[in-house]
């Protein structure tokens, strides 16, 4: 097994030690956020640092690289206010890594790829029409993390988009029905297949599977 300490991991190559350390955390969520700018421009740009900050109210967060260079994204949620988060399904991955690409901001990904972005229920920015799950989110807080400068940005959700076969009578989601697929790294995706399932873990009682009731 290799080892690499602090002091060597920082003298790696940028590129080897920035595929390095994005995919040895393991899989991650793979989302597009699509905005519009208050000029009316859409944009639409993959992330895989989506993550759940709760569900009473619901809120979602992700990070934002710093912003030493323009980041279209950012710049939409903090004039409008709102941005949509859409899962990343089997069929969507190679559009979707495209919409990583710089354009100007002039310029909407959803012209340059085959996504299709649909307004619903008068929200301001679009949402991408192949999406099997949809979030509507309004701008609540931000964070700097000084180590890097990047920030977290947290939203409210206000609106969910989902098939009801994909969820089961307890609200638990099953994301393998809808094809969602993950990231690995920078660059790879993965379509993950659902192991098995478990009851609320007590101590001194036995892990009970809530899939086969084993």
């Amino acid at each position: 097994m290799n080892h690499f300490t602090s002091e060597q991991l920082k003298e790696l190559p940028s590129r080897y030690r920035a595929n390095l350390m994005n995919s040895c955390t393991g899989y991650k969520p793979c989302n597009i956020i699509a905005t519009k700018s208050k000029n009316g421009t859409t944009n639409a740009a993959i992330f895989n640092s989506i993550v759940h900050i709760g569900s009473n109210p619901p809120m979602i967060g992700f990070i934002m690289r710093p912003t030493t260079v323009p980041r279209n994204t950012y710049k939409n949620i903090r004039e409008t206010d709102f941005f949509t988060i859409n899962q990343v399904s089997e069929h969507m991955i190679k559009d979707a890594h495209h919409t990583a690409a710089k354009y100007d901001e002039d310029i909407s990904e959803f012209e340059k790829t085959n996504l299709n972005e649909v307004f619903l229920d008068n929200f301001y920015p679009p949402y991408v029409q192949d999406s099997p799950i949809k979030l509507g989110c309004k701008y609540v807080n931000e964070y700097l993390i000084k180590e890097n400068d990047t920030i977290l940005v947290i939203g409210s959700v206000e609106h969910l988009y989902i098939n009801n076969d994909y969820i089961h009578t307890d609200g638990w989601v099953q994301l393998d029905k809808a094809q969602t697929v993950a990231s690995i790294g920078l660059d790879g995706y993965a379509l993950p297949t659902l192991l098995d399932r478990f009851a609320y873990a007590k101590p001194d009682l036995k892990t009970k599977s809530l899939l086969n009731n084993s």
